[in-house]
């Protein structure tokens, strides 16, 4: 148990929620970090609450640890990135390769602001879900961005600033493997129900691997992960 003190950022998806049981695992204080940037799928900022409440309520000894949750307006980033996450308009690969649900910078300023926290609140740890094996190829999800950015944001506090990234080189069914590992199947079953990934916010429909609409990139991805972990877990 590391006596440094982490901040998750948490949107209420899979991965967060696996980011933060990971960092409730290994260090005395951990607190939450949410973005309203103006997403389509909104309803996370809700789900994560949600989850958040799940957790301490189905595992006491995450609940010791689990400090104060934040939710930071950035409504200026909606207002400038005009991209399919922001924006009323079907998902599309653009012609740089890179899918419309790219919000360009989104990390990069995540990561800058939660620091700005983390300073404030004594903490030295930023813990992010981004990966760069199952992903849409966003380049603010690259570990040498975010090694890179680790650098600026330590030159800039002067101090040490760690991100933590635990999933980035994990494929989506080693990700359900985590939190099994982490939690159990009380915790897969957590994800399943309260957690939510899809683009379109959709939470109509419960499938086994979780909410959403089944065909959008996120939802894609998830399924695809369940699938690959189920058939690992078959004798």
């Amino acid at each position: 148990m590391s006596p440094r003190g982490a901040l998750v950022l948490f949107s209420g998806g899979q991965d967060s929620t696996a980011c933060l049981a990971w960092a409730l695992e290994r260090f005395s204080r951990v607190e939450t970090l949410g973005f309203d940037y103006g997403q389509r799928h909104r309803i996370e900022l809700d789900c994560r609450l949600t989850v958040r409440t799940e957790l301490a309520r189905q595992f006491p000894a995450w609940a010791a640890r689990l400090g104060e949750d934040h939710l930071l307006d950035l409504s200026v980033l909606g207002q400038i990135s005009d991209c399919a996450l922001t924006a009323e308009r079907a998902i599309e690969m653009q012609a740089n390769g890179l899918p419309n649900t790219f919000v360009p910078g989104r990390n990069l300023l995540f990561l800058t602001f939660a620091a700005t926290l983390a300073y404030r609140r004594g903490l030295s740890v930023l813990v992010g879900g981004m990966c760069e094996t199952d992903y849409s190829g966003y380049p603010d999800c690259r570990d040498n961005t975010l090694k890179a950015l680790q650098v600026a944001l330590s030159l800039g506090l002067d101090g040490p600033m760690t991100v933590e990234t635990p999933l980035m080189f994990l494929d989506k069914a080693d990700t359900w493997a985590l939190t099994q590992q982490l939690g159990g199947e009380a915790l897969n079953r957590l994800i399943v129900e309260h957690t939510h990934t899809c683009y379109l916010g959709e939470r109509g429909t419960l499938h086994p691997w979780g909410h959403g609409c089944g065909h959008c990139p996120a939802c894609e991805l998830r399924a695809k992960g369940w699938d690959a972990w189920q058939q690992r877990c078959r004798p």
